[in-house]
């Protein structure tokens, strides 16, 4: 028997660990989860641009909404001031002294009942009303101009208009009343047709939000058409695709609502601070005699949170349906 035979073969077994080498850790059998991205992306070009125009459609929404407000009720101030206003006119004449007549008419509506406050306007006041159309320095010794005795009424319901006119036809020739009736009619029924058309136009901006959406919808689609189908042909559920774009449009709705609603609110604070530095000018005594006083009412900046958030929802929602109908098209 040779050597090499008689040589008993080693056994077999781990090889003897090199000096200096450490041990491997033990990891576990199951694979590491790894972190899924979005189906839509976080920002891309078309995102950007939806939150410009969904910023400029709520804008103007809101806008819109504070001006309707704001005829409405300016509307509301004039019926109410059919009941509690009139006027007394008196027409100048030769030999006639204003003055005096003017006090003699106050006298009379001071008597009468249902009149809590008598109002004569002085020379200086009626040129100032004058003013914005006749130009400063109005003489009244050149031009006819009538006087005014403004009346304040009482909510009762005492003021008797007929007894009145013919106690002036009586005691105070050229004096005639005039309870602004027919004038205020037709001023509120405007009024009645610019809040018609205000909200008119709000319903053609919620619905230019809407199309906005459905494009942006179906443009993200397009760009994410591979992993939407291979999601849909793999089994995932359309719930869970159509959340993950509604997700995606909420965000972006809410993103340009905010941007939108935050500069409408700085509008309506900008042209009331621009009103009240104004005060005391001759246009803008006009325009708060005919308007009254413009400032934005709290029911507006309501207006205003109500039109973000119904325009973020109509977002969320119009992108869930708008992939809804394009998922059943892949069917």
């Amino acid at each position: 028997m040779s050597a090499n035979a008689a040589a008993a073969p080693e056994p077999k077994g781990r090889p003897a660990p090199k000096t200096g080498s450490k041990p491997k850790p033990k990891t576990s059998g199951a694979p590491r989860a790894r972190r899924q991205g979005p189906i839509v992306p976080a920002s891309s070009v078309s995102g950007h641009t939806l939150v410009m125009v969904i910023a400029i459609m709520t804008y103007l929404a809101a806008l819109t909404a504070g001006g309707v407000d704001l005829v409405r009720a300016t509307a509301a101030g004039w019926e109410r001031d059919i009941v509690r206003e009139t006027t007394v006119q008196i027409r100048p004449a030769d030999g006639r002294d204003m003055n005096a007549a003017v006090a003699r008419v106050a006298e009379i509506a001071r008597a009468a009942p249902g009149v809590v406050e008598v109002r004569p306007y002085s020379e200086a006041e009626t040129a100032r009303l004058l003013e914005p159309w006749l130009g400063a320095g109005l003489s009244f010794s050149d031009l006819p101009i009538p006087r005014l005795v403004v009346l304040r009424l009482s909510d009762d319901g005492r003021f008797d208009p007929a007894a009145l006119k013919a106690a002036l036809e009586r005691e105070a020739p050229g004096a005639s009343l005039d309870d602004h009736r027919r004038f205020l009619d037709r001023l509120v029924a405007m009024a009645r047709t610019l809040v018609a058309l205000g909200l008119g136009v709000l319903a053609l901006v919620l619905a230019a939000t809407v199309l906005s959406v459905v494009f942006a919808t179906r443009g993200a689609m397009a760009g994410n058409r591979d992993i939407v189908q291979v999601l849909h042909f793999v089994g995932a559920k359309d719930g869970y695709i159509a959340g993950q774009f509604q997700r995606r449009f909420l965000r972006l709705g809410l993103k340009g609502g905010l941007a939108g609603g935050l500069a409408a609110i700085a509008t309506f604070l900008l042209a009331e601070l621009t009103a009240e530095q104004g005060v005391g000018s001759a246009a803008v005594d006009q325009m708060d005699a005919l308007f009254g006083r413009f400032q934005v009412g709290p029911t507006a900046y309501a207006g205003v949170v109500a039109i973000v958030v119904l325009i973020s929802v109509l977002t969320a929602v119009t992108s869930r349906v708008t992939v809804f109908r394009t998922l059943r098209a892949l069917d």
